[in-house]
C-alpha cells in the first residue's frame, strides 16, 4: 500500500508539473529526488512481484516523461536506467527477447547519457580501448551507480545479440568499466558488480576463452559481500558458472537453495529475492533440457 500512495504522490506532482511552464516543470521534477529515493525503498521491500509487474510499466513511462522535462538530471537518468534493467531482467527476459534487447538498450542509453556528461569519457568512448580505459579515470565513487548499470544493461543486450560483431569490441569495454566499478566501491548493490563480472567471465567455454575460475571468484566474492543473502547472486551463479562448468549436481543444489531460503531472508531486498526465488523454479524445472 505504501508503494502505491508514493506512486499517487509522483504521478500527481508529475501531471501538475507537465500543466505549468518549462522552468517550473524542470524545477518540479529536479526536486522529487527524496520522494523517489523513498519509492525505490518501498518496490525493494515489496514481495508481491506481479503486483509490482503490474505497476512498473507506468512508472518507467512517467520517468521517460521526467526525463524529458529535466534531461541532465544525471540521478534520474540512473534511477531510469536502473529501472529499465531490471524490468526487463525480472519480466521480460527469456519470455520475449526482442523486446528485452530494446529494454536493456534503453536501460544502456540512459545510463551512458549520465557518464558521457563527462567530456574525457564521451570523447572515448567509441574509440581505442586504450583510450576508453584511461578515460575512465575521470569517474569517483558518486559515479559508480552510473557506471554499473550502463555495463550491466550493455552485457545483457550482447547476450542477446551474441551473432551481432560489435560485441566483440563492446566486451573489453564493459569489462573495464565494471572493473572501474569495484575499484570505486566494490560494495554497491551488495557486490553486484563483482556477481556481473562473474557473469561475463562464465559467458563462454573455457574452451572458447571463458574463465571459469575467475568467474566463480567474482560470484563467490558478491555472496560474501552480501552474505548470501542476495538470491539474485545465487541465480546467477547457479544459471552461468554451473553451467559454464557442467556442474547439474551443482546447478540443482544451488537452485535449491534459493527457493528454500525464508521469505524474509533479506526484507530490504524482498522484491529481488522474491523474483529470484520465481526464476530459479522455473529454471529447475528444466534442468533435463539443460543438460
Amino acid at each position: 500500500m505504501r508503494f502505491f500512495r508514493l506512486f499517487l504522490s509522483i504521478a500527481i506532482l508529475f501531471f501538475f508539473a507537465l500543466t505549468t511552464g518549462c522552468n517550473s516543470t524542470k524545477f518540479m521534477v529536479d526536486s522529487m529526488g527524496p520522494l523517489m529515493d523513498k519509492m525505490n525503498v518501498a518496490v525493494n521491500k515489496h514481495t508481491d512481484v506481479e503486483m509490482v509487474k503490474a505497476a512498473m510499466p507506468a512508472a518507467l513511462i512517467q520517468l521517460d516523461g521526467m526525463i524529458e522535462a529535466s534531461p541532465d538530471n544525471t540521478k534520474l537518468l540512473v534511477r531510469t536506467a536502473e529501472g529499465y534493467n531490471g524490468y526487463s531482467f525480472v519480466f521480460v527476459e527469456g519470455k520475449d527477447n526482442e523486446r528485452a534487447k530494446k529494454l536493456y538498450y534503453r536501460s544502456f542509453q540512459y545510463a551512458l547519457r549520465a557518464l558521457k556528461q563527462k567530456k574525457q569519457f564521451a570523447k572515448a568512448f567509441d574509440g581505442r580501448i586504450d583510450e576508453f580505459k584511461a578515460s575512465l579515470d575521470v569517474f569517483d565513487k558518486e559515479d559508480v551507480p552510473a557506471l554499473f548499470w550502463a555495463s550491466s544493461a550493455w552485457l545483457s543486450w550482447a547476450g542477446l545479440n551474441v551473432d551481432e560483431p560489435e560485441i566483440f569490441l563492446a566486451l573489453p569495454k564493459i569489462k573495464a568499466m565494471l572493473k572501474r566499478c569495484l575499484e570505486l566501491d566494490e560494495t554497491y548493490k551488495y557486490g553486484i558488480a563483482h556477481a556481473v563480472l562473474g557473469v561475463l567471465y562464465s559467458s563462454r567455454p573455457a574452451a572458447y576463452g571463458g574463465k571459469p575460475e575467475l568467474a566463480k571468484a567474482e560470484l563467490d566474492r558478491a555472496l560474501e559481500l552480501s552474505n548470501r543473502k542476495m538470491l539474485v547472486f545465487l541465480f546467477m551463479y547457479a544459471k552461468y558458472y554451473t553451467y559454464q562448468i557442467q556442474d547439474r549436481e551443482l546447478f540443482v543444489q544451488t537452485l535449491n537453495e534459493i527457493i528454500s531460503a525464508p521469505d524474509d531472508l533479506f526484507p530490504e531486498m524482498g522484491f529481488i529475492n522474491a523474483a529470484a526465488k520465481i526464476k530459479a523454479k522455473k529454471l529447475l524445472s528444466n534442468v533435463d533440457n539443460i543438460y
